[in-house]
């Protein structure tokens, strides 16, 4: 009897589940029961239980917890506040949920300024300072607000035509029929590959969003450089800008066709080498040492 009196006692017995503490430990702490969890798990003190909500709501005081045990909603009461505390603190709220849409509006904003403002000095760069000048002190407002941020995109939207794949279909197709090539460019006569790649990877390279975007960016600048050194002769800004443009691309998509197809064709005759035990290595480096260590011998 007085053992099942004492078990009984031990397990009415009040026990934190968060600090492990017993009702006998402290006996001025304050405990609840705020869900539906029986036995040992059923009691906790107010002040564990109110360090183990900030844990979980992490500065959200109005978010709501459950019981990780049996899942019940804790029922939360805040005290009565004065009427200037409850104004600030709808406002916080509000701000809250305003501020992530604020925010995604000030970037976009940002962005559509930086593409008119580049825009606006590729014009410049491409038909001249002076003349841009000019040209977009004429223009609709409106249309440059529309036309100058379609320039980057644009220009984005050009660098991801990925032409060189097919001039790479076509030499690997025709590639036994070009013969001249051979004499012309070296490294053209590797032979052909005996075992075909997955066409599928070896089709195109990995398109990089930050090259693309540099590369995209940066155009402009690098074809108004290689047509004022190599088209010096032609008057115009403008049409020295689009023939250095165009033999910048050209010259571009020559060398890296020509460094994918040598990329492609060193992965397709490589070797795999057959597997040779350590043992047998060692075996075959230790024998001409002995072999030679016997002839010393002899002689």
């Amino acid at each position: 009897m007085a053992a099942a009196a004492a078990t009984l006692q031990e397990a009415s017995e009040r026990h934190c589940w968060v600090c492990f503490a017993t009702e006998g430990d402290d006996r001025s702490a304050e405990w609840v029961c705020p869900c539906r969890c029986k036995g040992s798990t059923k009691w906790i003190h107010q002040a564990c239980l109110q360090r183990w909500l900030d844990e979980k709501q992490k500065g959200n005081s109005i978010g709501s917890v459950s019981c990780p045990q049996c899942g019940t909603e804790y029922c939360i009461v805040f005290p009565k506040v004065g009427p200037v505390v409850y104004f600030l603190q709808q406002v916080d709220r509000i701000l809250s949920k305003v501020s992530p849409f604020a925010a995604a509006g000030i970037v976009v904003g940002t962005l559509y300024w930086s593409a008119v403002t580049y825009g606006a000095v590729t014009v410049m760069q491409v038909v001249g300072h002076k003349k841009g000048l000019d040209v977009m002190e004429r223009a609709d407002p409106l249309f440059l607000l529309m036309g100058l941020p379609t320039i980057p995109v644009m220009l984005v939207l050009g660098k991801m035509i990925r032409w060189e794949d097919y001039v790479l279909r076509v030499w690997r197709k025709y590639s036994s029929k070009l013969q001249i090539l051979h004499s012309w460019v070296p490294g053209t006569s590797r032979p052909i590959p005996s075992i075909p790649l997955a066409e599928s990877r070896y089709q195109s390279d990995h398109l990089s969003i930050s090259r693309t975007l540099c590369g995209a960016l940066v155009f402009p600048t690098i074809a108004s450089l290689v047509g004022r050194v190599t088209f010096r002769r032609v008057n115009s800004n403008l049409q020295r800008t689009i023939l250095g443009g165009i033999a910048f691309v050209a010259i571009k998509g020559a060398l890296k066709v020509y460094f994918r197809q040598q990329q492609y064709l060193i992965q397709a005759n490589r070797r795999i080498l057959n597997f040779v035990e350590k043992e047998d290595v060692e075996k075959d480096l230790v024998q001409p040492e002995e072999d030679s260590g016997s002839e010393v011998g002899l002689s």
